[in-house]
């Protein structure tokens, strides 16, 4: 839930520091999709491990919460891929690693409190809603339009974690041992304990706004802040030049683009010549 939360406050840091260079906006395709699907891979594993490990012993809640981690991930990727190929004809490896996230995430407030079939319900919702603000309401919204959410972190994780808190999930479906005073509305419902069951509804939403207030205020302060004695934003001739401009190296020296090999220059380092050109040969 919190983590949903307090990703708005990333929305306030992007609002405050502004877009990327439009030609960035148009057209940005992946760098690595290979190593984005290791990183994927690697993200999945260490969300079984933190949300396994949050009890801090091996039990009943650790295993329910490493099932249901899975059960729920597992499920939100499918139905994002499903989403994908009904309206673009096509599986997106792109969506499906985003479905991936949203999983987790919407899993994470709730993996050790909820059965298996609530966690797929969970993982129907998070790899659904979270894949409809991106792909249309993201378009349709102003403000989301101004704010250049360059990892889409708003909807996998704002979106999606406030999912697995909000009642409407993790608290319907909401079921421990002192389930009298911390029950979730579906069983309230089922057990007759209706009041109970909103009470803790009203627990979970108050507790999102106030996560959501206090982060946006005080991201709001140290940007301004920074503001005073740093740049938070580079100029539009840095923003096209890129890492060089910064740093005056880039991540990627990419040789081809209009560059004809010179074999003077590149094999030289630090201006000596270490595979030197052969002599031409003298004409016949």
């Amino acid at each position: 839930m919190y983590s949903g939360a307090y990703q708005l406050s990333e929305l306030e840091r992007e609002n405050l520091v502004g877009p990327r260079a439009t030609n960035d906006r148009e057209r940005f395709p992946p760098n690595n999709i290979l190593l984005m699907l290791a990183g994927a891979g690697l993200l999945w594993m260490g969300w079984t491990g933190f949300n396994g490990g949050d009890p801090y012993m091996v039990s009943t809640d650790a295993s329910l919460a490493v099932l249901n981690t899975h059960v729920c991930t597992a499920t939100s990727l499918l139905t994002w891929l499903v989403l994908d190929i009904v309206f673009f004809g096509k599986p997106s490896v792109i969506g499906a690693t985003q479905g991936m996230i949203t999983g987790l995430v919407c899993i994470t407030p709730a993996a050790g409190v909820v059965q298996g079939w609530a966690a797929m319900i969970m993982g129907v919702m998070s790899g659904s809603i979270p894949w409809y603000t991106m792909m249309v309401l993201h378009k349709k919204i102003s403000i989301l339009k101004h704010v250049d959410d360059t990892m889409a972190v708003f909807h996998t994780h704002a979106v999606a974690g406030s999912l697995g808190g909000i009642p409407k999930l993790c608290r319907i479906f909401y079921l421990v041992g002192d389930w009298q005073h911390y029950i979730g509305l579906a069983y309230g419902l089922q057990s007759g304990q209706v009041k109970a069951g909103f009470k803790q509804m009203g627990i979970q939403i108050l507790g999102i706004l106030f996560v959501i207030v206090v982060n946006v205020i005080t991201t709001s302060i140290i940007c301004l802040l920074l503001g005073r004695f740093i740049p938070l934003r580079l100029n539009e001739d840095e923003l096209q030049i890129g890492d060089d401009a910064i740093h005056g190296e880039e991540a990627y020296a990419l040789w081809g683009d209009g560059e004809k090999y010179d074999g003077s220059k590149h094999n030289s380092v630090y201006g000596l010549e270490e595979f030197p050109l052969a002599p031409p040969k003298a004409e016949a």
